[in-house]
């Protein structure tokens, strides 16, 4: 066994006493962020797949995350929860009596995610660039206004809620989220260093001449943009979980935007930048949340000014893609690995 791979099995092991420890001793609001932090290295991972390894301008992250949160939600709520919810307008009786244990509700939203994926990829990723990003983001708001006029299998604008949440102690389990999250940042690194993620980074670099060198360009689009379409159906099932809550209004362009904010200060076609920049975001995005309320600057209280927080996300992704636009996270790794190597 090579010495990579025993130091890779040890930290992963590492990894998951960790999590088991924070579990046991963090209270429910740390737990939940650090359970949170997880979701989202798997939805950066996810969009990196398409954006950054394949080189396509998606912006349609939300409408398949938001097709695997329901699909999830609607296979593991319990009949009573279902009818509690649907007191409008009663549920399809199909729905209504299906039940699931989670995994495979979650490896259905996957499915399910990556089945839109591929209906949706197909005649659209004949399109490129901005041509390619408004497709996409129409899709995705699409999937939003679909997922709102069912209202007898999504339940329309009122959502769902009592979504069964993955606990240990009343705290989310974060093996869970961080386990699926090892899982799939293994699952990178191998498809990268094949056939299938050199094609990716070939079409990325140059179509014609990958295609001169004998690469389907529609067969690796459609199939880079499947799997990430499953990975963000996977993200958002375990958000749902997370949350125990979901409705329309959480799968806007704004979600898309975060996503896109670490893939970019990780940098584009990055994994172990993405997975630094998913942890530095959400801690932070909780962290800032005091500029949405009120202030007390001292001499006077500012009033609350809900959204500042996303405007200072959006002045950074900015300052990144002037500055640094292989990604911030990105360059200081390149930076500490180059000091340790001197070292």
């Amino acid at each position: 066994m090579k010495k990579n791979t025993v130091f890779n099995i040890i930290l992963i092991a590492l990894v998951l006493g960790i999590l088991i420890l924070m579990n046991v001793f963090l209270d429910n609001y740390k737990v939940t962020v650090i359970n949170l932090c997880g979701i989202y290295i798997i939805l950066a991972l996810s969009m990196n797949l398409i954006n950054g390894f394949t080189g396509l301008f998606s912006l349609g992250h939300a409408g398949f995350m938001a097709i695997g949160a329901y699909t999830v939600a609607i296979l593991t709520m319990p009949v009573a929860t279902k009818e509690m919810n649907f007191y409008m307008k009663p549920m399809v009786p199909f729905l209504l009596n299906l039940n699931m244990p989670f995994i495979f509700a979650l490896i259905s939203g996957g499915l399910m995610a990556a089945l839109f994926g591929f209906l949706i990829g197909a005649p659209v990723l004949k399109l490129t660039d901005d041509y390619l990003a408004i497709a996409t983001l129409g899709f995705s708001e699409i999937i939003r206004i679909v997922i709102v006029n069912l209202q007898s299998i999504t339940n329309g604008s009122l959502g769902l809620k009592g979504i069964p949440k993955l606990t240990i102690n009343n705290k989310p389990n974060l093996l869970w989220s961080w386990g699926i999250a090892i899982l799939i940042i293994v699952f990178m690194n191998v498809l990268m260093k094949g056939s299938y993620g050199k094609a990716f980074k070939a079409i990325r670099e140059d179509e014609i001449a990958a295609r001169s060198m004998g690469i389907n360009l529609f067969k690796h689009k459609v199939l880079s943009f499947t799997i990430g379409s499953f990975l963000a159906g996977i993200g958002g099932g375990l958000l749902a979980t997370s949350l125990g809550t979901i409705d329309p209004t959480q799968f806007k362009f704004a979600l898309t935007f975060n996503i896109l904010l670490m893939v970019v200060l990780g940098g584009m076609g990055n994994i172990n930048g993405n997975v630094v920049s998913a942890i530095v975001i959400t801690i932070a995005m909780e962290a800032l949340r005091f500029l949405d309320e009120p202030i007390n600057l001292g001499f006077t209280v500012t009033s609350a000014l809900p959204g500042l927080r996303m405007v200072v996300f959006s002045l950074i992704l900015m300052l990144v893609v002037i500055f640094k636009k292989d990604g911030f996270v990105k360059n200081t790794l390149e930076k500490v690995r180059g000091k340790y190597a001197k070292n």
